[in-house]
C-alpha cells in the first residue's frame, strides 16, 4: 500500500451523526476525484434530506449541555485540536493536495493558516465578556450578558477545505453553538479528516455533526427552514449566497455570508515594483489563483504598466505546471474541467475583444485540469473578466492615469470583499484606503488574511466577519437585564 493510499484508508468515509459515524440513509455514495489525474480517490457516504434532519436533531439535543459547559473546557478541547493539527500537518496537507489540487507547500501553509483558528479562538473563549453599570437615571442597574446563538448550519466551500472549516468550527465551539456542517462535494475527505480529530480530542457527541452530499440544495433547505436552527453560515458565491439568504428569511436566522470578489490590485506610479510584482504574484497565485481573495484586475499607471506588466509575466511564465504532490511543481489543477473551461472562456473572450497574451492563454493537452498561469495586457474595458470573478491563474492588466480614475475603477463592481494598494507616499496609503469600498485592503502586501484580524466583505461579498476579536461575536446573543434596586 503506498503512502496517499495509506492516508486515504485513514480517513472516515460515513456521515458524523451525534457522535456516530454512519452510512446514508439510502445507502448511497459518491466518488471524490483527484484533479491532477481524475483518478478516484474514494467513495463517500451521500447524504439525504433525511440524514440532515437527523444531524439537526443530534445538535439541538446537544446544545444545552454544551452551552452549559465551562468556557475553560471548551478553550481546551479547541487548544488540543490546535496541537494535533499541527503535528499532523503533513498529512492533512497531502490530504488536502489529493482532493483539492494545491501544491504541497501552499497545502501546509493552509493547515498552519487554519490550525491558529482553532488557537485563537481558544483563547478567545474565556474572554466573552457581559456589562454591569448604572442606568442614567439612576435606580437600577443595567446588565448584558452574552450567550450562545444556537445550532449553526455551516456550508464550506472546496478551495480551502481546511481552513474554510477551522474559521467557522473554532469561534462556533468557543461560543457554546452545536453545529452541523456540509462541507463541498468535491473536497470532503479533508473535513471528516478533522471531524474525526476533533473527536479524538474530547468534543463531544453531537457538537459537530458533518454531512456529505451531492445534493446540497435538498438536504441543506429543510434544515435551513427548520425552528430548531439558529444560524447559518456560508462561504461560496454570491448567486448561490442570495438563495441562502432568502430561505433564512423565514426563520429569521443570523446569517453570516461570505460570498464573491472581483479584488482590485492597485499600482501606483511611485510603488516599489519588485514589492508591487512580489505582491502580485501572492495576490494572484496564492491557491492557484482559485480563491476569492485573489488580485482579479490589476490596475497599472500607466508609467509604469509595461514594465510592471513584463515583470509580472516573466515571474508568471517561470512557474512549473503539474501534480501538486511532486516536487518542484509551482501550480497545481482547477478543481473541475467545468471550472478550467470557465476560465478559458473568459481569457477567450477578452483575447478577441483586443487583449494580448504575454503568457499562457492556451489549454494544455492531458489528463488533468491543468490551466497555465496567463498575464493579459491591453484588455479592454467591456471583457467579461474585468466584471467576473475569473477564480483561475490569469491576471488581465489595465492602465490609469491618476488617483481618482484609479479608485473609480477599482469601485466599479458589485463585489466589495478585498482591494490591494501598492504606493509609498503615505498619504495617498490613507486617502485610498478610505476611499475603496472593500472590507479589506491591503497595502503593500499581497496577503490580508489573518486569524488575528476580521475576514468579511460589503455590497455582494457578503456580510459577518470571522476571525479577530470579531469573529465570535457571530455566534453569540446579547441578552440585557434590568435590575431594580
Amino acid at each position: 500500500m503506498t503512502s496517499n493510499e495509506s492516508l486515504l484508508e485513514s480517513v472516515p468515509r460515513q456521515l458524523l451523526i451525534g457522535g456516530e459515524w454512519v452510512g446514508a440513509s439510502g445507502g448511497a455514495t459518491f466518488e471524490v476525484l483527484n484533479p491532477a489525474d481524475e483518478e478516484v480517490l474514494a467513495s463517500v457516504a451521500d447524504a439525504t434530506p433525511a440524514d440532515g434532519e437527523r444531524a439537526l436533531a443530534a445538535a439541538a439535543e446537544a446544545q444545552r449541555a454544551w452551552r452549559a459547559t465551562e468556557p475553560r473546557t471548551r478553550a481546551e478541547v479547541l487548544r488540543s485540536a490546535f496541537e494535533l493539527l499541527t503535528e499532523r500537518a503533513d498529512d492533512f496537507a497531502r490530504l488536502m493536495t489529493l482532493e483539492m489540487g494545491k501544491t504541497l507547500a501552499e497545502a501546509r501553509g493552509e493547515v498552519t493558516y487554519g490550525a491558529e483558528f482553532f488557537r485563537w479562538f481558544s483563547e478567545e473563549a474565556v474572554r466573552v465578556h457581559g456589562r454591569y453599570s448604572e442606568a442614567p437615571a439612576g435606580g437600577s442597574r443595567l446588565i448584558t450578558m452574552k450567550a450562545p446563538v444556537g445550532p449553526t448550519l455551516m456550508i464550506t466551500p472546496w478551495n480551502f477545505p481546511l481552513a474554510m472549516g477551522t474559521r467557522k468550527i473554532g469561534p462556533a465551539i468557543a461560543a457554546g453553538c452545536t453545529m452541523v456542517v456540509k462541507p463541498a462535494a468535491e473536497t470532503p475527505l479533508t473535513m471528516l479528516a478533522l471531524a474525526a480529530l476533533l473527536e479524538e480530542v474530547g468534543l463531544p457527541a453531537g457538537v459537530l455533526n458533518v454531512l456529505t452530499t451531492t445534493d446540497s440544495g435538498g438536504v441543506c433547505e429543510p434544515i435551513i427552514r427548520d425552528p430548531r436552527l439558529r444560524k447559518l453560515t456560508f462561504t461560496g458565491s454570491t448567486a448561490v449566497g442570495r438563495t441562502l439568504v432568502a430561505q433564512a428569511s423565514d426563520q429569521l436566522l443570523r446569517v453570516s455570508m461570505e460570498l464573491g470578489g472581483n479584488a482590485p490590485f492597485l499600482v501606483f506610479d511611485d510603488a516599489d515594483l519588485d514589492a508591487a510584482v512580489d505582491g502580485a504574484m501572492l495576490a494572484k497565485m496564492r491557491n492557484i489563483g482559485e480563491a476569492c481573495t485573489s488580485a482579479n484586475r490589476f490596475l497599472v499607471h500607466a508609467s509604469v504598466a509595461e514594465e510592471f506588466s513584463s515583470r509580472l509575466a516573466e515571474r508568471m511564465g517561470a512557474l512549473t505546471v503539474g501534480d501538486g504532490t511532486r516536487d518542484g511543481v509551482d501550480v497545481g489543477p482547477l478543481i473541475t474541467d467545468k471550472a478550467r473551461t470557465g476560465v478559458h472562456v473568459l481569457v477567450h473572450d477578452a483575447v478577441s475583444s483586443g487583449a494580448r497574451a504575454l503568457v499562457g492563454g492556451e489549454v494544455p493537452e492531458g489528463p488533468g485540469h491543468f490551466y497555465p498561469p496567463t498575464v493579459l495586457v491591453d484588455v479592454p474595458p467591456s471583457a467579461r473578466l474585468l466584471r467576473e470573478e475569473i477564480f483561475g491563474p490569469v491576471a488581465p492588466v489595465t492602465t490609469f492615469t491618476d488617483e481618482d480614475e484609479a479608485l473609480a475603477r477599482a469601485n466599479d463592481t458589485e463585489y466589495g470583499l478585498v482591494a490591494y494598494v501598492f504606493t509609498r507616499d503615505h498619504a495617498r496609503v490613507l486617502r485610498v484606503s478610505e476611499a475603496l469600498e472593500f472590507g479589506m485592503v491591503g497595502v503593500n502586501t499581497g496577503i490580508v488574511s489573518n486569524p488575528a484580524a476580521p475576514f468579511g466583505g460589503v455590497k455582494h461579498s457578503g456580510f459577518g466577519r470571522e476571525g479577530g476579536f470579531e469573529g465570535i461575536e457571530e455566534y453569540l446573543e446579547t441578552k440585557y437585564v434590568g435590575s431594580a434596586l
